[in-house]
């Protein structure tokens, strides 16, 4: 069991971070903060700039800490908020498929990433050598809640545009 979860916390892990670091540092062929704030204010997160920068630092910490094993529920439950962000911003409306643009890729980055705060980090994990045992429904729960209603209060201050995009 150990080798698995550490693999799947490496994967999820080490996208979502680089993720954040391709929009937020312009990094693997990203763009410079300027040139993604535009896109974001397109979906309604003004100032884009700022949501920028709030959605990168999640995603690299999140990413980061997940990957280690580290304050794992916390991990998960910010790997889950912007993953409901991008999905219900950005991908919802596109349908399932990644194909087509949809939220394929952000459901299951997302529930793979709440899948560690129910099943704990493994004993490959910060956590696990400081003697944390996170671990469980109450964990996986508590992320999922967190997550939500993080990911949640960003939507709501989302300015959905005069089309009606949600």
């Amino acid at each position: 069991m150990g080798i698995g979860v550490l693999l799947l916390r490496l994967a999820v892990g080490l996208t979502m971070a680089a993720h954040g670091a391709h929009i937020l540092l312009g990094w693997f062929g990203g763009r410079p903060i300027h040139e993604t704030a535009p896109l974001l204010e397109a979906l309604g997160f003004v100032p884009g700039r700022s949501a920028v920068i709030q959605s990168g630092l999640a995603q690299i910490g999140g990413g980061l800490l997940l990957t280690l094993g580290l304050a794992t529920p916390a991990a998960s439950a910010l790997l889950v908020a912007v993953m409901l962000v991008a999905t219900v911003s950005a991908h919802l409306k596109n349908g399932f498929f990644i194909t087509s643009g949809g939220y394929e890729y952000t459901l299951i980055l997302g529930v793979a990433a709440l899948s560690v705060a129910f099943s704990g980090p493994g004993p490959l994990s910060i956590d696990s050598s400081l003697g944390f045992s996170f671990a469980g429904p109450l964990w996986g729960l508590g992320a999922l809640a967190v997550g939500l209603t993080g990911g949640g209060l960003q939507l709501l201050r989302r300015r959905v545009a005069a089309t009606g995009q949600s």
